[in-house]
């Protein structure tokens, strides 16, 4: 745990009160649609494609091997007649696939080829033929907007990822959610489909939305620790302070919003963030610092989302600041 964890949370309040020390308290705030909204959304809702887009292509790879593997076996020598032929290494060893029988022996005077027919697997999946089948990458942006769910908690709270239907994170509040057993798992696996960053940032997101909380952690610990200059790292710290956040782990969650608002201010995360430090702090019982980070959203953020800025009225009244 890092030395800034051994802080109390007076000292934490402090520390952040300083931060927020010139703003004013928070303005009223209009109710105009702001062209981010849309791209916040957008943004949610690709990332809960990822679990189901990682399945798609880890089996598209396997497929893949097969054919390389039928293809680099096709060189081998027959028997000799009347002996018969045993069956090459590559082919004995070889796993069959979404329950296919073993493949037969290949031999030099039978090589293998692709089928003429044109007849494709059912189970192979091929972006290129359907771009807009569920699961295919798309850019950022893109995808359909998530269809608003009842809330539970605050209004203008960051969607919550453990529920497709667009479903919000409980208040600072309410108990945490809990965690799902081992045998309820998903799809998802413990390794990235790959080693880039987008993918390991990916498998952090597939945490938070099985509610696995101290995996999710991990990973995005991991990741700021791994990628400091990546695109994507301020997006893993708020990921961090989030996965505190839904433990009722406010010290840490707090530690961890206020490193995205000090080193990420310019980021899209960076009110959000903002937002959940001034609920950690709440939440901690230090009103005065909460509410000095709360009214620091409509100064330094006057074009934050709509339902952040609803969130942040609700947060102040609560408050009373």
């Amino acid at each position: 745990m890092s030395p800034i964890h051994a802080l109390s949370a007076r000292s934490l309040a402090v520390f952040a009160m300083l931060a927020f020390a010139a703003p004013a308290l928070a303005q009223q705030y209009g109710g105009e649609v702001d062209p981010e909204i849309r791209i916040q959304q957008l943004e949610e809702r690709l990332r809960t494609l990822t679990g189901q887009n990682e399945e798609l292509q880890y089996r598209n790879r396997r497929l893949e091997d097969q054919v390389r593997q039928l293809q680099s076996g096709a060189g081998v020598q027959p028997a000799a007649p009347g002996n018969a032929a045993p069956p090459p290494a590559a082919a004995a060893q070889q796993p069959s696939v979404y329950g296919q029988p073993p493949q037969a022996p290949i031999v030099q005077d039978q090589p293998v080829a692709p089928p003429a027919t044109g007849r494709r697997r059912g189970d192979a999946f091929d972006p290129s033929q359907n771009p807009n089948a569920p699961g295919v990458p798309r850019a950022l942006g893109g995808g359909q907007l998530p269809v608003p769910a009842e809330q539970s908690g605050v209004a203008g709270a960051p969607l919550d990822l453990s529920n497709n239907s667009g479903g919000r994170y409980p208040d600072a509040g309410a108990p945490p959610q809990p965690a799902p057993s081992a045998a309820a798992g998903g799809g998802l696996t413990t390794l990235p489909p790959s080693a880039s960053p987008r993918d390991e940032f990916d498998l952090g997101i597939g945490y938070m939305q099985r509610r696995d909380y101290a995996l999710a952690e991990e990973t995005m610990r991991n990741f700021a620790s791994k990628y400091p200059n990546d695109a994507l790292t301020p997006d893993s710290q708020y990921w961090l302070g989030e996965s505190f956040f839904q433990r009722q782990m406010y010290r840490d969650a707090a530690e961890a919003f206020l490193a995205v608002t000090s080193k990420y201010d310019k980021s899209a995360k960076a009110p959000d963030a903002l937002l959940r430090l001034g609920q950690s702090l709440s939440a901690l019982k230090e009103k005065e610092a909460a509410c000095a980070a709360l009214g620091e959203i409509g100064r330094k953020y006057p074009k934050a989302s709509a339902g952040v800025k609803k969130a942040v009225d609700t947060e102040q009244k609560k408050l009373k600041c």
